[in-house]
């Protein structure tokens, strides 16, 4: 070894060569399992992971590595790890990408199929799965590729969009919709998609990244992968902000436990849970121009009953008004003429 590269003298932890499996393990090294917190059901045995994505696996689909009903396995492990909290409340939520075809058009790893619209539609349908803690987006995105020598490479954009859902929580709160937002260092998309286009998409809950004139690339969709007629969780903010309520319910009021199960621990749990949600009101998470009108906290006799009591359990029932994203903006014209 040249004198240059001697490391100097001293005491060095050497750690063990990293797993080398064949690429036939690749599907059960990458499902995991939580018994031994590996792969990516590992993942749900760390409570606070809150997002999961894995833009990897495309890479191995498009490599032959994983078919695709291989890469179905693993979606839907994820949206049932996201899913099944027991015996915690839901909180978790799965990003997901669409496959590619594995197509290629000269040096360029371009993929005109997969990145029509109605592919992606067509795909939807035959993946058939639907979840409100899912979110789906499309195209895929151009970045420079740093081994490449800056030279662009399509990736999938869910890596990203969990840095903008982060960003978001971070300067405006996790009830804002992280849409209408710049993707940092994206260069390109494989596919512009147009209104007309959109307008397919969004209802079925595939959340667009497109150029706007003036305006750059924008993430222009903020809707989960439920089913289209569930109105009640179409949004990421407010599936998003319930499970930050619930949660944070759940960890505030562990004191709780073991307490006496009086009127007296009722009246302490209402403050509890009422302060808790004034201050999300302040912060403009909830709908209401009063704490009245935006929430309510009830923890009395008529829900906590002799026989519930002793079978030792406390019934707290909580309402809220989440705020929705004003995702249409409807502007109404008409010729007016003052009265004469």
């Amino acid at each position: 070894m040249p004198l240059s590269r001697r490391p100097a003298n001293g005491s060095y932890e050497v750690s063990p060569p990293p797993e080398i499996y064949p690429i036939e393990q690749l599907y059960r090294k990458t499902y995991g399992a939580r018994k031994g917190r590996t792969g990516i059901q590992g993942l749900y045995e760390i409570d606070e992971v809150a997002m999961v994505a894995c833009p990897d696996m495309m890479l191995a689909y498009q490599r032959g590595m994983l078919n695709l009903e291989q890469v179905h396995g693993i979606m839907e492990m994820m949206l049932i790890g996201c899913e099944n909290a027991a015996p915690s409340p839901p909180y978790r939520m799965a990003v997901l990408d669409t496959p590619p075809v594995k197509v290629r058009r000269g040096d360029d790893p371009v993929l005109p199929e997969q990145n029509k619209p109605q592919d992606v539609k067509d795909w939807l349908e035959q993946f058939g799965r639907r979840s409100q803690f899912a979110a789906l987006y499309y195209p895929w995105i151009r970045v420079p590729n740093p081994r490449d020598n800056g030279k662009g490479i399509y990736v999938p954009p869910s890596g990203h969009m969990m840095g903008i859902w982060c960003q978001t929580d971070e300067t405006r709160g996790v009830y804002k919709a992280p849409a209408n937002v710049v993707p940092k260092g994206v260069i390109n998309m494989a596919y512009d998609t147009n209104f007309r286009e959109q307008e397919m998409l969004n209802p079925l809950g595939i959340n667009c990244i497109r150029r706007f004139p003036n305006r750059g690339i924008r993430v222009w969709g903020a809707r989960t992968l439920v089913e289209p007629d569930n109105i009640l969780w179409r949004y990421i903010s407010v599936r998003r902000l319930m499970s930050y309520i619930e949660k944070s319910i759940e960890l505030g009021t562990q004191w709780v436990v073991f307490e006496p199960n009086d009127e007296d621990l009722w009246a302490r749990v209402r403050r509890t849970v009422s302060n808790f949600l004034e201050r999300i009101w302040r912060e403009g998470a909830l709908f209401g121009s009063s704490p009245e009108d935006a929430f309510y906290v009830k923890c009395d006799g008529e829900l906590n009953s002799e026989e519930s009591m002793r079978m030792g359990r406390l019934f707290i029932e909580v309402g809220v008004r989440p705020v929705r994203p004003a995702e249409f903006v409807v502007i109404r014209i008409s010729q007016w003429a003052p009265n004469q």
